[in-house]
């Protein structure tokens, strides 16, 4: 059966795809990554927006609407990096309920080196080919990976909703 509905974007939409699939299949596996201990591509992410949002101090509900995950697999990775030593908690005074994390200097020294394993490993390549794309272009790659992820996201969630016993009538069984 050819798949006429894609039209002229099958390629697009394979390789989104296999992308997908590709780091699905390795989202939870512990690695190392260039540095001398072992964490998933969800942990680093989730350190990484740590990093990137420690001037704004935002909560960490916040930081997984961001990021695009549920806050309990927020919570599971902030509770595995501060268990290896990459972060720290905080509340703030008076406020016992809204929970802040930060990097430790372990967590930043352990960034670091990841992030220079995984530009040279895929990164530098990328970025090659994302110097000879116009900035129009960019951003609507941007959008429809957006598009994308918010759909998943969406229907995650959709799927998540708490079913309801509904009663059947019996005289029309």
């Amino acid at each position: 059966m050819k798949l006429d509905w894609m039209g002229d974007h099958r390629d697009l939409i394979e390789k989104i795809i296999k992308y997908g699939n590709a780091y699905s299949n390795t989202y939870k596996l512990q690695r190392s990554y260039g540095t001398d201990m072992t964490f998933s591509a969800s942990q680093i992410q989730t350190l990484e927006y740590i990093l990137e949002a420690e001037e704004q101090e935002e909560k960490m509900s916040e930081m997984a609407a961001r990021l695009g995950v549920s806050r309990s697999t927020f919570s599971k990775n902030v509770k595995n990096l501060k268990e290896k030593g990459l972060l720290e908690k905080y509340h703030l005074s008076g406020n016992r309920k809204d929970i802040y994390v930060k990097p430790s200097d372990k967590g930043r020294e352990v960034y670091t080196k990841y992030t220079e394993f995984v530009r040279e490993l895929c990164f530098d390549e990328i970025f090659k080919y994302a110097d000879h794309i116009s900035e129009t272009d960019k951003e609507s790659f941007i959008r429809i990976m957006d598009v994308f992820a918010d759909v998943l996201v969406w229907y995650g969630e959709k799927e998540q909703e708490p079913r309801k016993l509904i009663q059947i009538d019996s005289a029309n069984d």
